[in-house]
């Protein structure tokens, strides 16, 4: 559960940890069979050249890596149990669920297999429902202060320029 210095496993959605594997042998899969064996969907990639297509991916896999290990970190090193809004939760209110979308991204983009944005659909979907389960705990457990929170910053997209 995000924001929270302690999880609690009943705190998270039923079967999250085995959809996210399904989902990522899902997306891994029709990825590299698209990408590398199959080549139906991949034509953009005739079109865009593979070296700004790998920096730009290993740029959004960076990004990605890095708001999962920020999160974590404070996620993970806080035991308090009070709401976490430090850090990468300062700027959007699931950073560990936005990098993992973005580490998938960069894999779209470093092949823009047009098939793979099937299972990476079905994905956002996934961590959308997950965030949304958690919005409601913590909202149960935080009330107003939580809700003064989700005001404040954006659930997925940072702003380019904060509120003060």
């Amino acid at each position: 559960m995000a924001w929270v210095g302690i999880m609690r496993r009943h705190e998270e959605i039923k079967h999250s940890h085995l959809l996210q594997i399904l989902h990522a042998l899902a997306f891994f899969s029709v990825w590299i069979l698209d990408s590398f064996l199959l080549r139906l969907s991949t034509i953009l990639s005739d079109v865009v050249p593979l070296i700004p297509r790998v920096v730009a991916a290993a740029i959004i896999i960076l990004l990605g890596d890095l708001l999962i290990a920020n999160s974590h970190k404070l996620l993970f090193s806080d035991s308090s149990g009070e709401l976490i809004t430090s850090g990468a939760f300062a700027y959007v209110r699931h950073p560990m669920y936005l990098g993992i979308l973005l580490t998938y991204l960069g894999f779209f983009v470093a092949t823009l297999s047009l098939l793979s944005l099937v299972p990476y659909a079905m994905i956002i979907n996934l961590y959308r429902r997950m965030a949304d389960y958690e919005e409601q705990l913590l909202e149960e457990r935080f009330g107003r202060r939580y809700r003064e929170y989700a005001r404040r910053v954006p659930k997925w997209i940072p702003r380019l320029m904060r509120r003060a």
